[in-house]
């Protein structure tokens, strides 16, 4: 895992210094080395933080070039099929000068240009700069497991695995945008393609741009789509069918010259993932986060795992204390995000970055199986087949908006808390889950697909990417091998889900494998307890002599209402914006 920058300009040689310092604003992402390259001319110029887990010697470093020069790589993720395609390529005629999983995106691309991203098995944010034709290309993963932002001011194009990259470069205007503030709020982050500044953007998963510096324009375009298909497929077929790929990519996700370990909740997914990791003969160091003095501790469960497995477990416990880490998160967060549990996921971060450099986590799993309780919920929609588009598209972005709310914010509840300036910033605070509703699905399905977008590619992905990266630690997530997820949601519906069955084909390939009071465990959120986010005199501490009210975005009487009515939700959002806003404005 990596960091990556680059800056290109139309005729104004880069300043070294300056590119030095984006790169370093990069430092906890690659702390085990550092590069650039700047180009002949001085207009182009890209960076490198290392984080070594193939070829740890000197060939592996970026940015890395092809044999003639003329087409240099920054690459910030991991390859996973990198042995196969780099055999399909050295029978192609390629010569490779290191053992890493970088040099096949180069030779790849040589060989297949923008197709190489349709062979690729991984996750990934990378840069390719061609000399000859002055033309960067940029390409972002299918679900967003990996960051990439860019921006344009003047004649300066810059990219970087995080904003403060891009924010490092004086050229750089650092112009909050105020509908980005209320998209925040709205939804706990700031949807792609947008920011939280005005002018710099996203590239939103499964995208891939391409800048061309001699003519000025720029091309962004989707290069992936999950399928639509309904296929029957018999239940014991899909079971076997799921459990080979499932230990397929554990297998593939475990490729790697040091030692993988794994986050173990004691829910279904990270239990089963050490599982497959135990099938394949490894014995994995586990790391757990748990609460103090609450009984559903999740610490509690992850030792039943570890012990039934035979495997190490390492926890932590959350107490009070830990909430002014706040501050500290939002520097590596870049942006606001209201998750709750970004303060556990930090925590256990930082826990498992004393022992490994890299662990598996179970993100996708509940949007690949169907294992949220929203999901459930909708599964059978009475006469959904007779509604029209139009009203099956408000349905969908009227009650996707109510489950993902944790604090509901609309046109009243922004005039009602903010000051007049920025509650007419956003006319439709719901226009994010409109667009991407699919009301040409099942509803089931139209709510697989809203998560995998919406909640995991922009929330879920982004909270597990800075919580772990801040420690130097590679967080590897084998439920998203695009394989398996276009297996998954090829199917129909009555082929993968079970209303009475928590991820039903999951749990059939875990019978017997886990104690079997984990597999009837309720479902739990990686939340804590309540009154862990109920710190009513914290909220008030932190909020009414701070910046928000100074900035008049938050409105004194407002504040006391959600005070008064212990609003712990919107307070919890408002807390996250305003450490962000004392950290970057």
């Amino acid at each position: 895992m990596c960091g990556i920058t680059g800056w290109i300009t139309a005729r104004t040689p880069i300043e070294r210094p300056v590119l030095e310092r984006m790169r370093d604003s990069l430092a906890h992402r690659g702390p085990d080395d550092a590069d650039l390259w700047i180009s002949e001319n001085g207009t182009a110029g890209l960076g490198h933080r290392r984080l070594t887990f193939l070829d740890l010697g000197q060939t592996g470093r970026q940015p890395m070039a092809n044999e003639d020069g003329t087409l240099w790589l920054v690459f910030n993720g991991e390859i996973y099929n990198y042995l196969e395609l780099r055999a399909e390529l050295s029978g192609l005629g390629h010569i490779f000068r290191s053992q890493s999983d970088s040099e096949v995106l180069l030779h790849g691309y040589e060989t297949w240009g923008k197709a190489l991203l349709g062979r690729l098995k991984g996750m990934f944010a990378f840069a390719l700069w061609d000399e000859k034709r002055r033309r960067l290309f940029l390409a972002r993963d299918r679900f967003g497991i990996k960051p990439l932002y860019w921006a344009r001011f003047g004649e300066h194009f810059l990219f970087g695995s995080e904003l403060k990259a891009l924010m490092a470069n004086p050229n750089a205007h650092k112009q909050i945008d105020r509908g980005a503030v209320l998209d925040y709020l709205t939804y706990r982050y700031v949807p792609s393609p947008g920011t939280i500044w005005e002018n710099v953007q996203k590239l939103p998963p499964a995208h891939c741009l391409t800048f061309d510096a001699e003519a000025g324009k720029i091309y962004v375009e989707k290069y992936w789509s999950i399928p639509d298909r309904a296929v029957s497929m018999p239940e014991k077929e899909a079971i076997e069918k799921v459990d080979a790929l499932i230990e397929r990519s554990v297998a593939e996700h475990l490729r790697a010259d040091v030692p993988i370990g794994a986050f173990l909740s004691g829910g279904y997914d990270s239990s089963a993932l050490v599982a497959y990791q135990v099938r394949l003969g490894q014995r994995p160091a586990t790391f757990s986060i748990g609460f103090r003095d609450w009984d559903e501790s999740e610490h509690r469960y992850a030792r039943q795992v570890a012990d039934h497995l035979g495997v190490p477990n390492a926890h932590v416990l959350v107490g009070d204390e830990q909430l002014p880490l706040l501050e500290q998160l939002m520097h590596f967060y870049d942006e606001p995000l209201g998750d709750i549990s970004i303060l556990p996921t930090y925590l256990v971060s930082q826990l498992a970055a004393t022992e490994r450099k890299a662990v598996l986590s179970g993100e996708g799993a509940d949007e690949l199986f169907g294992g949220y309780t929203w999901q459930k919920s909708i599964a059978e929609t009475p006469l959904w087949r007779y509604w029209t588009l139009f009203d099956r598209r408000d349905w969908l972005t009227r009650r996707y908006a109510e489950a993902m709310a944790m604090g509901r914010f609309d046109r009243e509840t922004f005039a009602r808390l903010l000051g007049p300036d920025w509650a007419a910033a956003r006319p439709d605070p719901d226009r994010f889950y409109r667009e991407n509703a699919r009301p040409d699905l099942p509803p089931l399905k139209a709510f697989q697909h809203l998560d995998t977008r919406a909640f995991m590619g922009e929330l879920v992905l982004t909270k597990i990417d800075r919580a772990s990266m801040a420690h130097s630690l590679e967080t590897r997530v084998p439920f998203l091998d695009h394989e398996l997820f276009e297996s998954v949601m090829a199917l129909r519906q009555s082929s993968f889900f079970r209303k009475d069955r928590t991820k039903f084909l999951l749990y059939e390939n875990l019978k017997g494998r886990l104690p079997q009071t984990i597999l009837d465990r309720k479902k739990q959120g990686f939340v804590g307890p309540d009154r862990y986010y109920m710190r009513f005199d914290w909220y008030a501490r932190v909020l009414r002599d701070g910046a928000l009210v100074e900035a008049g975005l938050l409105l004194p009487q407002g504040l006391e209402s959600l005070l008064e009515e212990k609003d712990h939700w919107r307070l919890w959002k408002f807390a996250v914006l305003e450490w962000w806003w004392r950290n970057w404005m």
